[in-house]
């Protein structure tokens, strides 16, 4: 167990881009993988900045793009570490885009990268302790340990679910597929 214990406070970072044409999927808006590119170097930044060793994304647990994000709109991404294992960090990132002509700001995106530090031989390496200083801290570390229990089961599950026969493919029929098995 460390004895090294960082508050949440000390993981917070920033960053704001403005939104530029090339930035631009077909339909005009901003390509969703761009923004992937930015979220995860503010998870790094973050997580580094905690821990003082380099990260490697291990994996981005949950994406969710709630409103598009249009040219000229200025982008703000801030993250917290919310949860720590040994190795391993949860940053939460919340993505916000302004009309900088109106000032009117939307909740665009929100995301959960999974960091792990790393030593300068590239093995894992363990990270500070989370303080939680309020109850919001409280509460997104709570909401981390529920969603690692859940990728958990949802992996075990994966693990036991095998076809086994032709009623395990009839159950299909309930949804929107064709089985063409030879």
């Amino acid at each position: 167990m460390t004895t090294d214990f960082k508050p949440v406070s000390s993981s917070k970072i920033s960053i704001s881009e403005l939104m530029l044409p090339s930035h631009t999927n077909f339909s005009g808006k901003i390509h969703g993988g761009y923004i992937l590119q930015l979220l995860d170097q503010i998870a790094f930044a973050c997580a580094s900045k905690f821990c003082g060793n380099y990260c490697v994304t291990a994996s981005v647990d949950t994406v969710n793009f709630l409103k598009p994000i249009e040219v000229g709109e200025l982008v703000t991404m801030k993250a917290s570490v919310n949860y720590v294992g040994r190795s391993s960090m949860v940053v939460g990132i919340r993505v916000e885009a302004e009309h900088i002509q109106t000032g009117v700001v939307k909740h665009c995106n929100s995301s959960y990268f999974t960091m792990v530090a790393k030593d300068t031989e590239g093995k894992s390496v363990q990270v500070p302790g989370l303080i939680l200083t309020n109850l919001d801290e409280v509460r997104r570390f709570r909401k981390c340990i529920k969603q690692i229990e859940t990728k958990k089961e949802i992996e075990e599950h994966a693990k036991e679910a095998k076809v086994n026969s032709i009623e395990d493919l009839a159950n299909l029929d309930k949804y929107n597929v064709l089985v063409e098995i030879g």
